[in-house]
């Protein structure tokens, strides 16, 4: 295995050449093919090599293989606002008759006349009075049902983009990378989780009960005879910041060892999968951040944006070896449906 491991690292930082000396498997077998060569690739490709061969050191049963990933900037895109932000918008609209105080109050004023400065204003607080006033009160089928139609059309207003189409090709092959290798992998995001589980199976092959995320309250009734959920406007869980280790702890059970974040919402997440809490827990493990390096494809921003900062996690990222991606640099591709 790590003749395999030195010979796959050779061809990738070497090129076609090298490639032509190895077997045929190694030299098509490239797994990340839309990340370029280079020392972040290859840790990604040693690491998995260490948890998976049962003569190394670090070997990792596959049931501890655990591998979690934020959403909003880490698997798609998520400037210039949160994309599930866009859904709430588009039902304070659909809900606003109903609702005239909306008019004169904010961030509904705000988000009712288009100014999405002001509700940006209001900050994570503001957003989460939008999720509470257009999330609940619907049963758990209706929601979801709203938030798949929504999906299906809804564009991004920078890009023109269906959100949808704004998700990372390499992290797409990187979450088939780690399932080929016996790892189970698991979205962790500040996103609600119902408003994930709608779709994501579709975009990420991850099914609806690997998705954690802020989480509503809700109540089951009998209505007319059938069971019913229905969401309540209060949070049970805010998914972000310390709230990842929570929700990890609450619904995986399970230690991660590999993280993936792009943003100080996800500091406690790789705090918690990567450092070590007593002398005998030996086991590799990987944290990587995804920085928004790439204006021209993508967006560049880290440290004085209001949407996915990136600020203390991107000065501990060198301390604790946290793998920091350039997105400019370390990928070929951004989107699947979109050739660089």
């Amino acid at each position: 295995m790590r003749l395999k491991l030195l010979i796959l690292c050779l061809s990738l930082l070497l090129g076609p050449v090298a490639c032509s000396t190895t077997p045929q498997s190694t030299a098509t077998a490239d797994p990340l093919p839309s990340w370029n060569a280079g020392a972040n690739k290859t840790a990604i490709i040693q690491f998995v090599a260490a948890v998976t061969d049962p003569g190394a050191p670090g070997f990792v049963p596959e049931a501890d293989r655990v591998a979690t990933f934020d959403n909003d900037g880490t698997l798609w895109s998520e400037q210039p606002f949160y994309f599930q932000g866009y859904f709430a918008l588009s039902q304070v609209h659909a809900m606003a008759e109903k609702h005239p105080e909306w008019k004169t109050t904010e961030p509904f004023k705000s988000a009712l006349a288009g100014d999405m400065n002001g509700v940006m204003a209001a900050g994570e607080s503001g957003l989460m009075q939008l999720l509470a006033a257009t999330h609940a009160g619907m049963t758990a089928d209706e929601f979801a049902a709203s938030a798949k139609a929504w999906a299906v059309t809804a564009t991004n207003p920078k890009t023109g983009m269906k959100f949808t189409e704004m998700i990372f090709q390499p992290m797409l092959e990187l979450l088939d990378y780690l399932r080929s290798n016996g790892f189970k992998t698991y979205i962790v995001s500040g996103g609600g989780i119902d408003f994930m589980r709608a779709f994501v199976g579709d975009l990420y092959g991850i099914p609806p009960e690997q998705v954690v995320g802020t989480t509503f309250e809700s109540r089951f009734s009998m209505v007319d005879g059938i069971p019913t959920i229905t969401r309540e406007p209060k949070i049970n869980l805010v998914d972000d910041k310390e709230g990842k280790p929570i929700g990890i702890y609450r619904h995986i059970g399970r230690r991660p060892i590999f993280a993936a974040g792009n943003s100080d919402g996800d500091l406690q997440m790789l705090q918690y999968t990567t450092i070590a809490r007593d002398p005998g827990d030996a086991w590799p493990r990987l944290g990587l951040i995804v920085h928004h390096t790439d204006a021209e494809r993508e967006f560049a921003y880290d440290r004085n944006s209001h949407v996915g900062q990136l600020d203390k996690a991107l000065d501990e990222a060198p301390l604790r070896g946290w793998l920091l991606i350039d997105m400019k640099n370390d990928w070929n591709q951004i989107y699947p449906t979109v050739q660089d």
